[in-house]
Parts: C-alpha cells; structure tokens; sequence
C-alpha cells in the first residue's frame, strides 16, 4: 500500500478547486436554491468564507466558533474566499507536527483529523455549489478520495438526523459502487446525487 498523499496538499487542491467554482458563481445566481437544505448560492457561500476563517482558527490552535450568525459578504465573492484562502494553508504550514495529538470536543486526536474534516468539508460543498451553478465539475480524484475514506470512519449515524431536529448530516442515500467518487461523498453526506437545479 502506497502513502497517503501530504494532507496539506491535498487540502490545498480541496480549496483552489472550491475557489475556482466560487469563482464562476455569478451575483444573479445568488438565490438559487442548493443541495444544502436551507442555503442559496449566497449563503452556501458565505460559509464557505466563514469556513476559512474557523479552520484558520483552527489551525492556529484555537476554538472555532460556530454558534454565532454567519457574517454577510457584501463585496466579491472570489475575492473574499481567495483573500482568506492563503491564511489557512499558512495557518497550518506553521501548526508543527501534524502528528502531535490534539484536544477536540470528541476527544484526542491527530491534528490530521482536522485537516481531513477540511477537506472533506471543502470537497462537499464544491458538488453542492457546482451543482446549484451549473457548473461542469470535474473533481480532483485524490481529494474526493480521501475526503470520502476520512467520512466513512468519522461520519457516525449518531450525528445524523433531522435539520428541524438541529442536525447538519441527513441519512445516507444508497448508491452504487460504480458511480463517481463525488457522487458517493456527495450521497454520503445525504445529498440527493440527482439533484439539479
């Protein structure tokens, strides 16, 4: 068995792919409805936005906060997401060891375990936002890879539920082992694969 790519790499390939659809998401495109229960395009994101500001946070050793309203972003989308892009990865160059063990709200791990849940984060939502767009996605294999082995063993039914219920993961949606990668992520995380806009 080969090792595992640098994880850092491959959270930096999650990112830039996420911004390049950020990228070619237009303003009139804003309120369109999304893979995500209750976002539009706007809000998808301006999470995604917040989502680099908390995993910075992160990285640097810190609480992200997540119980406060997310902020509204009032100029260009692009520009906001790849004004924060570089902090993160810089924010994580500088955490030492990758290794080292530790404290989260579920216990002590790897600070790899961090890293992965970022990237998994950013490879979800690249589907979610190309397929609220449009957009034609071609996703970076390794990433969605990866992203979907960490899931398997970080995504426990007992985090799923009911968004009504205050649950962010719905129940699995069944699908073949033959369909793509992002597609399996995208059903893992309880998201309808035949969704479109």
């Amino acid at each position: 068995m080969g090792s595992l790519p640098d994880p850092l790499l491959l959270l930096a390939r999650a990112v830039s792919q996420t911004a390049d659809l950020v990228s070619q998401a237009g303003a009139r495109q804003a309120n369109l409805a999304t893979p995500c229960r209750s976002w539009n395009v706007q809000t998808l994101i301006e999470h995604l936005i917040d989502d680099l500001d908390q995993f910075t946070n992160a990285a640097a050793g810190g609480s992200p906060d997540w119980s406060g309203p997310v902020p509204q972003v009032a100029g260009d989308w692009s520009s906001e997401f790849e004004d924060r892009a570089p902090r993160l990865l810089a924010a994580w160059q500088g955490a030492g060891d990758l290794a080292a063990t530790i404290e989260l709200p579920i216990g002590e791990l790897p600070a790899t375990f961090v890293v992965d849940q970022q990237i998994t984060e950013f490879a979800v939502h690249s589907w979610d936002l190309a397929s609220a767009t449009g957009q034609d996605y071609v996703p970076d294999a390794e990433v969605v890879n990866h992203a979907l082995q960490w899931a398997r063993t970080a995504l426990l039914p007992e985090y799923r539920g009911a968004e009504r219920a205050g649950f962010a993961f719905g129940p699995e949606i069944e699908v073949t082992d033959d369909q793509p990668a992002s597609v399996r992520l995208a059903a893992f995380f309880g998201r309808d694969p035949a969704w479109h806009q």
